[in-house]
Parts: structure tokens; sequence; C-alpha cells
């Protein structure tokens, strides 16, 4: 993967306002976090404020924000190729479809792994700043989010897979809000069912959640979600092969 490639996605970036966008999903997610744990009973008194709350608010806010921002953010990185015939003037470069996709994952993957990490950390800020007196649990808040990075990426990948068969925009963001619906009603749905979509892996990854009406943590599902990076690479790595081998 040529480094000048991918700078030259982080200048598209800039004309696509993709920073932008990326803000604007890194305050979503905090901000509903935030705000749905302030507003739960569990959060009303001071004295029992608890991190579990914050991570509850965080399970819920991240496949409610997440996937639709996503496919924008894939939409508008693939569409600019779209528009301005990208695809023969890479391949001319000697950059073929398949790789300019691989390194539109890895311009725009950084940022969207950035983001997540920063959503974690202003929830947890937001948590010391609001009091909550018990110690962080450190390695649940970081397997937490790790498994939400992984998910993000991989439907990052598929969103950049399908746009770049799909040119029209309005088809992509119809995916990205159908896997919102389907990333929000997993958390009701059994743990086979969650694993049949990438937007399930939000369901199976959540760190805190109510069990008989009592707010408990709850451990994410490593292997699945390490399952998940695996079969997402595998089969991202296959398709663009194939869109070389197309092109070709």
């Amino acid at each position: 993967m040529s480094p000048h490639a991918v700078v030259n996605e982080f200048a598209k970036m800039r004309r696509l306002k993709v920073g932008l966008l990326a803000a604007v999903m890194v305050v979503g997610v905090a901000g509903l976090s935030v705000f749905s744990s302030i507003t739960s009973p569990d959060f009303a008194d001071p004295a029992k404020r608890s991190w579990e709350t914050l991570l509850a608010g965080l399970s819920l806010a991240m496949p409610l924000a997440s996937p639709l921002l996503l496919a924008v953010l894939a939409s508008r990185q693939v569409d600019i190729e779209h528009q301005g015939n990208g695809w023969l003037s890479s391949a001319t470069a000697g950059l073929t479809p398949g790789g300019l996709c691989r390194v539109k994952l890895a311009a725009v993957g950084v940022i969207v792994a950035a983001g997540t990490v920063l959503e974690s950390v202003l929830v947890l800020g937001a948590g010391l700043v609001l009091g909550v007196s018990k110690p962080v649990p450190a390695g649940l808040w970081l397997g937490f989010t790790l498994c939400m990075a992984v998910t993000n990426l991989v439907l990052l990948a598929f969103h950049i897979l399908f746009a770049a068969k799909i040119d029209n925009q309005l088809v992509g963001l119809g995916v990205g809000v159908l896997g919102t619906l389907i990333a929000v009603f997993a958390t009701g749905l059994p743990a086979a069912l969650a694993h049949m979509t990438p937007w399930g892996y939000y369901a199976l990854a959540k760190a805190a959640d109510y069990q008989g009406g009592h707010l408990v943590m709850l451990s994410p599902s490593y292997p699945s979600v390490a399952a998940l990076a695996v079969l997402g690479a595998a089969l991202f790595l296959l398709a663009t092969g194939r869109f070389d081998r197309q092109e070709a």
C-alpha cells in the first residue's frame, strides 16, 4: 500500500468534510451516552452513580448513531471516484480499484478508530466529572472500546465495498438506516440471531444492560468479535481482489 495514496485520501477528506462528519459521530455518541445516563433513575443519587450506567449508555448510543454515519463516511469517500472517474485515473497511476478500496479503508479507518476511542474517553471523562466515585473498570472499558472499534471498522469496510459497486449514495444510506434498526433491535434478540449480521455485533459487545430490572455489567463476546474481525478482513481482501481481477 502506497503511503502517497493514503495521503491523497486524506487530502480528499478535507474537501469532503469527513472530519466534520467524524466529529458529528463523536459528539452524537458521547452526548447521547451521557444524556441517557444522567436521565436514568440509577444516576439520580450521587452516592449511587456507577460506571454501569455510563457503559449502558455507550452500549446504546454506539449502535444508535454509528451505522448511518459510517455509511455516510464511506459513501462520500467513494462517491468522489464515481463522480470524477477516479477509478480510471487511479488505475492509470498504477492503483487498481481493489487497491484504492483498501487505501480508503486504511485512511478512513484511522479516523473511525480514533473517533471510537475518543467517544469512549469522553464518556469516561464525563463520569469522572459527574462524580462517579467507584473505581473505573479499566479492563472492561478497554475491551468494550476495542470491540466497538472492530465492529465499526468491519461495517466501514462493508460500506466501502457497497459504495464501490453501487454508485447511488441513497442506496448506501438506506442500508445504513436499516443497519441502525437491526443494531438497536439486536439487543433484544437471542445471541444466535445477533451473530447473523455485522450490526448485531453491537449487541454482542455491550458492556452493561438491564437484567431482571437491575443494571449489571456484562462481558463483551470477545471470541465473536474476534471472529467478525477475521471474517470481515478475509471477505474484504477477497472482494477487493476480485475488483482487481475484473478490471484486468
